[in-house]
């Protein structure tokens, strides 16, 4: 490990926490211009600046390569971070306090951490203290990537492809190493879930509260299809991504036929559950169409039957599932409510995936090998969305890269994840800063 690197990068993570660019969805949220002066003075440059809206800016840097016809490579981290309830925290969420062998605060692994070892490695060749790589590389920091990339990577890729594009990309997340019995393997994203969020209205007609018999109340058909959506079995998708993850693992040869298998595959999560119910939960979120109603609205006041009613529902879909599959299984979940109920598309992205192959690929698995003596690399899939949808959309192969030690449980992790006490050790930025400065090595090779 080189711990010179470590050190700055933890001394530029505790200084990106403490910018506390909290992105509630709103517009005037975010303030990411704060890191992105924070990146400037650590460069000691200025780079290109995007700014949509008032305070919303990107920053993008760029290294000139050697060869102006080898692929470029494009180091994306976000600087927003979603918001925080201090009274759930053991340690204030923006002090960036080191305490226990941790950096404690709101970002640490989503994805200050990696942003900041991104900036850190990038520095390196930006001062020419290592060699510049045969294509161009890049580093971007972009706002927003936590209320759908709007005003950041969405932004940017409509508006300055020519500037921002670049062949291969390298982003979050970073996923602690996972042991299922059969030996530690280190996952890579390679791929995420696409957003189908969906909006599902009801009408009725209004009345008076006191007389409810026999009225039209919009609140009944929106009810009684959301308690079906809870109470139906998701729709599985096995996806190439998700045999690439399973046949990696080591595992029993029953279990592993029954994870692959989508007749079995439930019964195998439901007995993962029994001892790990969060791992569980993100097994289930890479096989299967998620369905989570998560907004009900309805009604003005307490003695009115509400003539309007309506849902906001979060879908997330595997790689290969589309609207269509998603409406069909509205309307076949609703059941006898569907006629009632009209969807309204609010997000449709479908899911996007790269595949672990190639030169990136073998740079990667040949940095694990120099950092954690191993080649156990497995692909898995994003259960969220990430601001390299849009660069997959445009042809890129992009990856999500870094590590964890010990210390941060698979579990951990993804009770941390948005969560109360999120927080990153030490040895993991460590890890995760040294792990991409020899990418960037193996990546000069190709």
């Amino acid at each position: 490990m080189n711990e010179a690197l470590r050190d700055d990068t933890i001394e530029l993570l505790q200084a990106l926490i403490r910018n506390a660019c909290v992105n509630d969805g709103t517009v005037e949220s975010g303030h990411e211009h704060r890191s992105v002066a924070t990146l400037a003075e650590y460069l000691g440059a200025d780079g290109t600046r995007f700014e949509p809206k008032p305070g919303r800016q990107s920053v993008l840097y760029r290294v000139q390569g050697t060869d102006p016809s080898a692929p470029s490579l494009l180091l994306m981290g976000h600087t927003d971070v979603v918001p925080v309830n201090v009274d759930g925290w053991s340690r204030h969420p923006f002090a960036a306090e080191i305490a226990d062998g941790f950096v404690w605060g709101r970002g640490a692994i989503d994805m200050l951490n990696v942003t900041a070892a991104m900036a850190v490695v990038f520095k390196q060749h930006l001062a020419g203290q290592r060699a510049p790589l045969p294509g161009d590389l890049l580093f971007l920091a972009v706002a927003d990537e936590e209320a759908a990339g709007t005003h950041g990577a969405q932004y940017i890729t409509e508006h300055a492809w020519d500037e921002v594009g670049a062949e291969y990309v390298l982003t979050e997340i970073a996923y602690p190493p996972i042991d299922l019995g059969g030996g530690v393997r280190y996952p890579v994203s390679v791929g995420e879930k696409g957003p189908f969020w969906t909006h599902v209205h009801s009408t009725g007609t209004p009345g008076h509260g006191s007389t409810p018999f026999g009225a039209d109340n919009a609140l009944e058909p929106l009810i009684g299809g959301m308690a079906a959506l809870f109470e139906t079995p998701a729709m599985v998708g096995i996806t190439d991504v998700w045999r690439g993850f399973v046949g990696g693992l080591g595992l029993d040869p029953d279990m592993e036929r029954e994870l692959l298998d989508p007749e079995r595959i439930d019964g195998a999560i439901d007995r993962i559950n029994a001892t790990d119910p969060r791992l569980a939960t993100y097994l289930h979120a890479c096989t299967h169409l998620t369905v989570s109603p998560n907004v009900v609205d309805g009604g003005v006041k307490s003695n009115m039957i509400p003539d309007r009613a309506v849902a906001q529902v979060d879908l997330r879909a595997v790689p290969g599932q589309d609207r269509d599959d998603v409406d069909r299984f509205l309307e076949k979940a609703m059941g006898r409510y569907a006629d009632r109920l009209r969807l309204e598309p609010q997000a449709d992205f479908e899911a996007t995936e790269s595949h672990p192959q190639g030169s990136l690929w073998d740079a990667i698995v040949d940095a694990h090998e120099d950092v954690v003596g191993s080649r156990a690399v497995v692909p898995t899939l994003m259960p969220a969305s990430t601001d390299a949808r849009f660069f997959r959309a445009r042809g890129s192969v992009a990856y999500g890269v870094g590590l964890f030690d010990h210390r941060v449980t698979f579990p951990d992790f993804l009770s941390m994840f948005h969560g109360n006490d999120e927080r990153v050790s030490i040895e993991s930025v460590g890890l995760t800063v040294t792990l991409l400065d020899r990418v960037l090595h193996h990546w000069r090779d190709v």
